[in-house]
């Protein structure tokens, strides 16, 4: 009787025990859950938040490929006009960025809103912070800067395992890349242009200008401004010239500009279209877009 009566106090007092086990675990969570955040972006903005975001949107095609890349889909509330990657994307509601429509940024009550620097303007920013959506910054100069990016998200968001292994992975197909072209005797000198007419060209502080790096080659910009002249282009002389086809840039490039058409790269028809989101997206398909780059500047 004495044994029985002893298996019964054991039972009640290990289920007392777990009782409070869990009541400690239960609250451990909700403090982690309400325990406020501070964050710093790229731009050394500190951005305090209440909680850790549940609900998340880009104003940014990039960045949209950014946050699919690391968060619960689930997540992520919406999409600019201009998202179409991954395909998941198209599924989400759209939410007008050019300009950010603020009544639809509130009706989706994101609980962070990422962007990347050039596209959604300051004032904009704080505007939205008026109205209680915080905003953080990204920026981008080197192609390590979008794999670490990677990891900055999922340490914001509680995704910390799998934004590593997303950018490890990526990060390993870059070496493998690198170690392909490394000691170059004489790189090849590569102008990426934007726009035809005025000539915008991808400066030198800008990712394209580390990925050519990776593959061997250098940007023929050495200069930091993205407006360049007639004069700039000859003197660069660029063995070769990225921005169109070949027909394309004849006819809407070099027929404005006939005496370019002494640069070594269009003498020895070295002119390639690569592919516009690749090449303007700041994401995890950049290592898409250098192998890309690859096959123009390798094609043997």
């Amino acid at each position: 009787m004495k044994k029985l009566i002893y298996r019964h106090t054991s039972c009640s007092v290990l289920i007392t025990l777990l009782l409070l086990l869990c009541a400690c675990s239960t609250e451990k969570t909700n403090e982690q859950q309400t325990a406020s955040i501070t964050i710093e972006d790229d731009l050394g903005r500190k951005i305090q938040l209440p909680h850790q975001p549940q609900r998340v949107l880009a104003l940014a095609s990039s960045m949209t490929e950014m946050l699919f890349a690391v968060c619960d889909t689930a997540s992520i509330v919406g999409r600019t006009q201009n998202c179409d990657y991954p395909a998941a994307a198209l599924s989400k509601p759209v939410v007008n960025n050019y300009p950010v429509d603020m009544e639809r940024v509130l009706q989706l009550k994101p609980d962070l809103i990422f962007t990347t620097e050039g596209i959604t303007p300051l004032e904009v920013a704080a505007r939205l912070e008026e109205l209680g959506v915080p905003v953080y910054y990204q920026k981008y100069r080197t192609v390590e800067d979008i794999f670490s990016g990677l990891e900055d998200i999922g340490r914001i968001v509680g995704r910390e395992q799998q934004a590593k292994q997303v950018a490890d992975s990526l990060r390993q197909e870059v070496a493998q890349i690198e170690a392909r072209h490394k000691n170059k005797e004489q790189p090849l000198k590569v102008l990426a242009v934007v726009n035809y007419d005025p000539i915008y060209v991808y400066g030198h502080s800008t990712v394209i200008s580390d990925k050519l790096r990776i593959l061997g080659a250098e940007n023929a910009v050495e200069e930091t401004y993205e407006a360049m002249s007639r004069e700039a282009i000859l003197k660069s002389n660029p063995d070769v010239l990225l921005g169109g086809t070949p027909e394309e840039m004849e006819k809407n490039f070099f027929s404005i500009y006939p005496e370019l058409r002494k640069i070594k790269a269009y003498q020895n028809k070295r002119i390639y279209k690569p592919t516009a989101d690749l090449m303007s997206r700041a994401t995890p398909r950049v290592v898409a877009s250098i192998k890309e780059l690859e096959r123009f500047l390798y094609p043997s």
